[in-house]
């Protein structure tokens, strides 16, 4: 039996995802980790909007899963990876949603990145 504590998204905790309608280009030292035309956009509450790319958009090879693991009670548990090739900036540099809660259902099989811990994360409108 689970301890954790699941909360719905509502008014006092909104969450959206909606398709992105530019194309996300995801870099590091030069390399595309990720390119996509299929991003989702989470908005949720008072955070930044995440993009979250499909798995079948993003280099997996270029990625490492890691041990680490954190817990939102609106989405669920997120497995995490690295990109070795960035070294130690790039230590779990990437979270996913692999079982979502049914609230944000949309992000699984999708990947996000720390702006911060990759090289740049661009959308290109044309």
């Amino acid at each position: 039996m689970s301890d954790k504590i699941i909360k719905i998204p509502g008014p006092d905790h909104p969450i959206t995802i909606e398709r992105n309608p530019h194309r996300v280009v995801v870099t590091l030292g030069g390399k595309t980790i990720a390119d996509t035309t299929d991003a989702l956009t989470l908005r949720e509450a008072h955070y930044p909007a995440v993009q979250y790319i499909p798995r079948k958009d993003v280099d997996m090879t270029a990625l490492e899963r890691t041990d680490h693991a954190t817990y939102c009670p609106y989405k669920g548990d997120a497995s995490y990876f690295s990109i070795p090739a960035g070294g130690e900036r790039s230590v779990n540099a990437i979270w996913t949603y692999e079982a979502p809660y049914d609230a944000v259902a949309g992000i699984k099989d999708h990947l996000a990145f720390y702006p911060d811990r990759v090289g740049t994360i661009e959308e290109m409108t044309d």
